[in-house]
């Protein structure tokens, strides 16, 4: 368990801010509809979240002005959940969706959202600082077949590879 902590901080938040070059930030972004609990529907494979099923994260207000995350997972392997809890600041301004989370002491990493249903926060296309890291977050468990097709060309074409993309289990 205690591997878990440390190495989502250390690998996936090792103090290195930045975004692929093709990744642009959402712009009039509302981080209070945002807030709230989302499903991981899928992600590029990590060792933090290899064999975790049930994932999701939980966005709440810090007193500070931040954001309060904690991201959990099931390992059926280990029978028990597994929790993280981080905190997140806005980059550049609070318009944009484009933050820095910390699961780990100072260490920030980038979360950038790059696509998001405007109109209902339902689903958001989310990357790190890099090509490696890719999430597609939902409102519920499972989202129509034509949002997934579309995070996947979206993704494809800012340079993720797409193939090796593992689906959530939410059963």
């Amino acid at each position: 368990m205690r591997f878990f902590f440390v190495f989502i901080g250390i690998i996936s938040l090792a103090g290195c801010l930045g975004k692929p070059e093709k990744v642009i930030p959402v712009k009039q972004f509302d981080l209070n509809r945002y807030l709230g609990k989302w499903y991981e529907i899928a992600r590029l494979d990590h060792s933090f979240e290899r064999g975790l099923d049930k994932i999701s994260a939980e966005y709440s207000l810090r007193d500070d002005g931040g954001v309060s995350v904690v991201n959990r997972g099931y390992s059926s392997k280990d029978g028990e959940w597994k929790e993280v809890k981080g905190k997140a600041y806005f980059v550049t301004n609070e318009n944009e969706g484009y933050f820095k989370v910390s699961f780990f002491g100072p260490f920030y990493g980038s979360y950038v959202i790059f696509d998001l249903d405007k109109e209902n926060y339902e689903y958001a296309f989310i990357s790190g600082r890099d090509t490696s890291y890719l999430w597609l977050l939902a409102r519920k468990p499972n989202l129509p077949q034509e949002v997934i097709y579309k995070f996947k060309r979206r993704s494809k074409e800012l340079g993720f590879e797409t193939n090796d993309l593992i689906f959530v289990n939410h059963d």
